[in-house]
């Protein structure tokens, strides 16, 4: 209905023209506009697809245009600064400042109500301990694996190039060049746009194998190989399923999958493609395993993992009891909240498939640790990761480090008009249409992404700091506190889900 839009334009853009004219031509033109309605409203009579429209001719479109920008009017003139979502204007102001490097405070104290169930804060310590490094590592890789990474706190999670533009992908790498953090190319492989700037590569295989499959769509070891030895490209994740969508698979619309789109990812150009929910190379946690060795393997030694949205904590278990029974151990598992995003999802799936974040990185922490791989296995969290508090509070759950995709959008400049899905993303971050996509900037876009990335971290630096500690390894489940009504205390997240010991769980192991 955003042909409605343009009729209004068109229309106020008219009136505003005839304004110019003198009082005889004025006179014409309104004539002119006048039949142009009438056309309109006649049609409106004579269709059948819409009650509305031809119930109430030409008045009735206002209905479809107040609801074309009625995104825009909540947005701006409606909600406060906490109320908005996804994100509220809040998170969003916060961003933007971080990644102008136009720092500033919050006034006037919390607009949050600090005793609504599930509020969450970490204790500070009266004696803060002095920092030692603002930008803290992570050593990803075990002995298994023979060229372990050094991952920083804070990475941008799985964004495809198909999903978002080529300068998009192009400023998100090179922000990661500048700040030392990696870059996780989403499903849609690895494209010139990921390797022009130099920075560091985590490489997504999905169940679309795009990158690596043969024409049939299954995985080909050969062209995997010659992508994964590429220098750029420091560990490599299978992607089992997605926060926002588990089970579902993906979709690139055909709007979208542009020749040079279908070349990266070795598909028809122009046609709609369909990622299946499910892999064709392994059926069942012994197989995912194998695959985790032959990719390792492939790749010479660089660390494997797999992505996940938790959803049976059976299947969890199954798969950490694998890990045991064949000796094949991941090098990490990133851990994908039910409240992740992308482009498009049916709104079931958004809303009612899959494990929250922080109870789901509880539950694969849990699991590592009973069956004794939690020193072996790193756990990476991604599911609106945007602040430092949010890394505190995701590595206070049982990860390691975080990855964040819409808190990176927002940093290029995404303005949340939910327009994902539809090629006519105005920030041109999430398009294909060039003419929308050379109003973003590479060169300010990448400082901006560097830029948010350091500060957000250096913020979670200084939480630790105020918490008395001096690493990232020291949080744990009793560092975090949740507000519980029922209960009219805080709990620590200990408390709620009390941690899992070391090995307990082998006894279970047939």
């Amino acid at each position: 209905m955003r042909r409605n839009t343009i009729i209004i334009i068109v229309v106020i853009l008219t009136l505003g023209f005839l304004l110019q004219l003198t009082y005889q031509y004025a006179f014409y033109w309104f004539l002119g506009v006048m039949g142009v309605f009438s056309i309109i409203a006649l049609y409106d009579i004579i269709q059948v697809k819409n009650s509305i429209v031809k119930n109430y001719p030409l008045f009735g479109h206002l209905r479809y245009i107040f609801k074309d920008i009625s995104p825009e009017i909540r947005q701006y003139f409606v909600e406060g600064n906490t109320d908005g979502t996804p994100f509220n204007k809040n998170q969003i102001d916060l961003i933007n400042s971080r990644a102008e490097m136009k720092l500033k405070n919050h006034p006037f104290g919390t607009e949050m109500n600090l005793y609504e169930d599930g509020h969450e804060w970490v204790a500070h310590s009266q004696f803060p301990s002095k920092l030692k490094d603002v930008t803290p590592r992570v050593k990803v890789g075990n002995n298994q694996c023979l060229k372990p990474y050094d991952a920083a706190l804070l990475n941008v999670s799985a964004m495809s190039y198909g999903s978002l533009s080529s300068r998009a992908i192009e400023s998100l790498n090179g922000g990661a060049k500048i700040g030392g953090f990696y870059h996780n190319t989403g499903e849609g492989s690895v494209s010139p746009f990921h390797l022009k700037p130099g920075g560091d590569i985590v490489w997504q295989i999905g169940t679309g194998y795009f990158g690596c499959r043969t024409k049939e769509g299954k995985f080909d070891p050969k062209s995997f190989q010659e992508k994964s030895i590429i220098d750029n490209v420091k560990m490599i994740e299978i992607k089992l399923s997605q926060g926002a969508k588990p089970g579902h698979g993906g979709i690139l619309p055909a709007v979208k999958n542009t020749e040079e789109i279908a070349k990266i990812r070795g598909v028809e150009a122009h046609t709609t493609v369909h990622s299946p929910p499910y892999h064709s190379t392994f059926s069942d946690p012994e197989g995912l395993m194998q695959f985790v060795k032959q990719l390792r393997d492939l790749s010479g030694g660089k660390p494997v993992g797999f992505k996940l949205c938790v959803g049976s904590r059976k299947e969890i278990e199954d798969i950490c009891q694998a890990m045991v029974r064949t000796g094949i151990v991941a090098d990490f598992i990133t851990v994908d909240g039910a409240e992740g995003g992308t482009g498009a999802a049916p709104l079931e799936f958004s809303n009612h498939i899959g494990m929250p974040g922080e109870e789901a990185v509880t539950v694969v922490s849990d699991m590592l640790r009973g069956y004794d791989l939690k020193k072996q296995v790193r756990i990476i969290y991604s599911g609106k990761v945007i602040t430092g508090f949010d890394i505190v509070r995701a590595i206070s759950a049982g990860a390691d480090l975080c990855n964040s995709a819409r808190g990176m959008m927002f940093a290029l400049g995404c303005i949340q008009s939910l327009r994902c899905h539809s090629n006519v993303c105005p920030t041109g971050i999430a398009t294909q249409n060039k003419g929308l996509e050379k109003g973003l900037n590479v060169t300010q876009k990448t400082q901006r992404v560097a830029n948010f990335q350091k500060e957000t971290v250096k913020s979670a630096v200084e939480m630790l700091a105020s918490m008395g500690l001096n690493h990232s390894e020291e949080l744990n489940r009793t560092t975090l506190f949740q507000w519980s009504g029922e209960n009219n205390r805080s709990m620590t997240l200990d408390e709620i889900y009390p941690t899992v010991k070391e090995g307990s769980f082998l006894d279970r192991i047939n």
